[in-house]
């Protein structure tokens, strides 16, 4: 047909939308709408991609509307058609020529809005399209909307010219306020992206005119000089390395990119450089009145402590210059280990920085970390210095027994170049990799025992043991101290709680039995959160209440009610003049890291039978024992058996060749070792060999060697202040623990009768004062 000349027509269908329901059907054109467009092929466009010839663009012109009535063939499909007229209307119709007229309208509204509606139209009328007739003036407005395939498919179908010019007028209206919302937000985002250029702009061309006239500078030149300044007044007390280092940092920083990680790098690096107190001490107040005031008004008792710093003050006098020292607090918890780390640093005017190295696994916590890792810091001293900004400050390291150790490294061995006097002048951190001087830093350890710390460690620190407080200085500490501390932060004004003596002694010695005074704070606190209820509920309002309200009085029968019943009533489980102690059962001292405590050693014979596999005359241990204590009673039975002999004058001991012996020492959930229970064990065995019993009032401690000696022990002070604690008052320590036994204050050894032994028969004497010993 083309190559005749004429033009080829098509008819054009809008292909339906496609569901999940629509039934198979066997027509080929079912997937159709039924009325489509007679059209006029005006031109085929290939695709680009060679490969795909199959595609292409055409473009068509409508001449007027299809109906489909049948399918001819199926590949391709061929459809026979009936052509659609518009129905008969009335051309002079007013609402009609209003309807055109606002279409017109709303037309030219699009075209001024939008250009691309411009270029449309003209490609569209190009081809004659007659504007004035209403049928073609609805088609030709409909083709420029961009409302969705279902409407125009409708607008389509409307054979009714009224009835599509009014569905037309509606689409136009839509596209109008679609147009106008489009340019709404173009101007909304514009306008946001203009101003914020604007002020680009504009704060470019003001750092340009300021660095003209030499008002700034810019980002990297003002950091670099920031850091000088700081430097500058340190410069002449820092190391020549670390004045080296810095300058050399500053030229590599005014040479790197600002957006470079090694600039950020090398930033950091300079602001702990230029932070830190190179050669800056604060002045220390070396005036012994002072410190003693200071240390008194904090502490009581602690005389050990008290003595070394003020020895520390009167060797700083004589010098004119103090030095650093490592002091190293041991005791049990609660006497004050910490605390006394700040009143030492108030006494001397220094700065205080704590740290707890518990649990701590990590060298680099102590050391630093290289500046190579990713969030790289410096060590716990390097930061230190920096927080107190003083080369001088009193460190307190806490909790050193509890060091731990991983894959990590080991830390106890990072604070052997730390904790040494002659080392920690050059200390070097990862991070810095510049000698910092700890010389002048006075650092303090605090621990519950020495067992866990290692021994070269130990060896650089002076140790200095609190035993924990006696009844009496609990007292003083209670009524000084805690109780009025206690009152004020809990809001209960000056005076409001008047605890009596005997309720104050009866509290320390039935609830607070430990070494130190922790407990007792804390029932001082519940008794004081009880009586600011009551006060409340009185009618006390506002801060500290009401101070001209009478006190509230806490007696004894009132313990029971503001922090319960006592959990240690009795220590002691026999007593001579109620219930004195069957043979075999010895009262014992022993250390724990708690502080002191009584032992009862019980010694029970036992049924051996035919069948048992225990042989006659063998010992069994219970109670948890270690190691150490099993062994010590293994030798307790073997003395015991010869000196039961010569007691009785036989070659061997009757009792101990035919019976075995069972020995037990309560409370059995709690685990016991040490090299201290030797003398007291024999003392049972012997009490229930002989049937003699042992005076509850009489304590002891000490190993026993095979040969009868007895050997030195640990742990005089708290073994002492446990039997004050349990009402003891006659005390057995070996002979070679007079000295400390000597070095106690006198308010702990008034009232114990005590008796040094250097071998067994010294102890048997005073156990058995009625049993008489051969002279061989």
């Amino acid at each position: 047909t083309e190559a005749e000349g004429a033009q080829p027509y098509v008819g054009a269908f809008l292909a339906k939308e496609k569901t999940s329901k629509d039934p198979q059907c066997a027509d080929a054109a079912a997937h159709l709408h039924s009325v489509g467009t007679f059209s006029r092929v005006i031109q085929v466009l290939s695709s680009d991609d060679k490969e795909d010839d199959k595609e292409k663009q055409v473009f068509l012109y409508g001449h007027r509307r299809l109906r489909r009535t049948q399918t001819v063939q199926e590949s391709p499909i061929y459809v026979e058609v009936e052509h659609l007229k518009d129905l008969e209307f009335n051309h002079n119709d007013d609402v009609l020529k209003a309807t055109k007229m606002e279409i017109v309208s709303t037309m030219k509204d699009l075209l001024r809005q939008n250009p691309l509606y411009t270029e449309q139209l003209r490609l569209l009328t190009q081809f004659g399209i007659d504007t004035h007739d209403p049928s073609r003036l609805c088609d030709l407005a409909a083709s420029l909307t961009s409302a969705d395939a279902k409407k125009l498919q409708t607008t389509l179908e409307m054979l009714n010219v009224p009835d599509r010019s009014s569905a037309v007028l509606l689409l136009l209206k839509q596209e109008l306020e679609l147009l106008k919302l489009q340019q709404e937000i173009g101007k909304r985002v514009e306008s946001s992206i203009s101003k914020d250029q604007r002020r680009y702009f504009l704060m470019e061309q003001l750092k340009s005119i300021k660095k003209e006239l030499g008002l700034e500078k810019d980002d990297k030149l003002a950091l670099v000089e920031n850091f000088r300044e700081k430097f500058e007044p340190k410069r002449e007390l820092a190391p020549e390395e670390v004045v080296k280092v810095v300058d050399q940092e500053l030229a590599k920083l005014g040479s790197l990119d600002p957006q470079s990680s090694e600039f950020n790098v090398t930033r950091t690096y300079l602001e702990w450089l230029t932070a830190l107190p190179w050669g800056e001490h604060t002045p220390e107040v070396l005036d012994l009145e002072f410190a003693q005031k200071v240390l008194d008004e904090d502490h009581f008792g602690m005389q050990d402590v008290k003595d070394r710093i003020l020895e520390f003050i009167a060797v700083a006098t004589l010098r004119a210059s103090s030095q650093g020292k490592i002091l190293c607090l041991v005791g049990p918890p609660g006497v004050g280990k910490t605390s006394i780390g700040r009143s030492i640093a108030r006494a001397l005017h220094r700065k205080y920085y704590r740290f707890s190295v518990g649990g701590l696994s990590d060298v680099a916590e102590i050391k630093g970390h290289r500046r190579t890792y990713v969030g790289a810091m410096p060590g716990k001293l390097v930061q230190c210095l920096k927080n107190v900004g003083a080369s001088n400050p009193l460190v307190l390291i806490d909790e050193i027994d509890k060091l731990g150790s991983g894959y990590r490294g080991d830390p106890a061995s990072a604070l052997l170049e730390l904790l040494d006097p002659e080392q920690n002048s050059g200390f070097v951190d990862h991070y810095l990799d510049v000698p910092v001087d700890l010389s002048k830093v006075l650092f303090m350890c605090t621990a519950n025992t020495l067992d866990s710390i290692p021994g070269a460690l130990l060896d650089r620190m002076e140790v200095i043991r609190l035993a924990g407080y006696i009844t009496q200085e609990k007292v003083h500490i209670s009524r000084q101290y805690l109780e009025p501390t206690t009152c004020q932060e809990s809001g209960i004004p000056k005076g409001g709680i008047e605890l009596t003596e005997q309720a104050r002694q009866v509290l320390i010695e039935e609830y607070c039995r430990e070494a130190g005074v922790r407990t007792l704070k804390k029932h001082l606190e519940k008794m004081a959160r009880k009586v600011a209820l009551k006060m409340v509920r009185n009618g006390a309002k506002g801060e500290g209440g009401d101070e001209d309200a009478a006190p509230i009085v806490v007696d004894v029968p009132d313990l029971k009610d503001y922090i319960g019943q006592p959990p240690y009533p009795y220590e002691k489980l026999y007593d001579d003049a109620c219930q004195p102690a069957p043979p075999g059962v010895v009262t014992g001292l022993a250390w724990t890291s708690l502080g002191g405590s009584t032992l009862y050693i019980e010694v029970s014979p036992v049924e051996v039978f035919a069948d048992s596999k225990e042989g006659v005359g063998t010992i069994r241990t219970t109670g948890q024992l270690g190691d150490v204590m099993k062994e010590s009673a293994s030798i307790a039975h073997t003395f015991s058996r010869g000196f039961h002999a010569m007691l009785t004058g036989k070659s061997s001991s009757p009792f101990f060749s035919t019976t075995s012996l069972h020995v037990h020492v309560p409370a059995g959930a709690t685990p016991k070792d040490g090299p201290s229970a030797g003398a007291t064990i024999v003392t049972a065995m012997l009490s229930l060999a002989l049937n003699q019993p042992v005076s509850a009032d009489l304590a002891m401690t000490g190993e026993i060697s095979l040969t009868g000696r007895v050997l030195p022990i640990g742990g005089v002070k708290e073994k002492t202040l446990a039997a004050r604690r349990s009402g003891i008052k006659l005390i057995i320590f070996p002979a070679a623990n007079r000295r400390d036994w000597d070095e106690l204050d006198s308010d702990l050894r008034d009232g114990l009768d005590v008796h040094f032994a250097e071998s067994y028969v010294d102890i048997f004497k005073l156990a058995f004062p009625n049993m008489k010993i051969p002279h061989n």
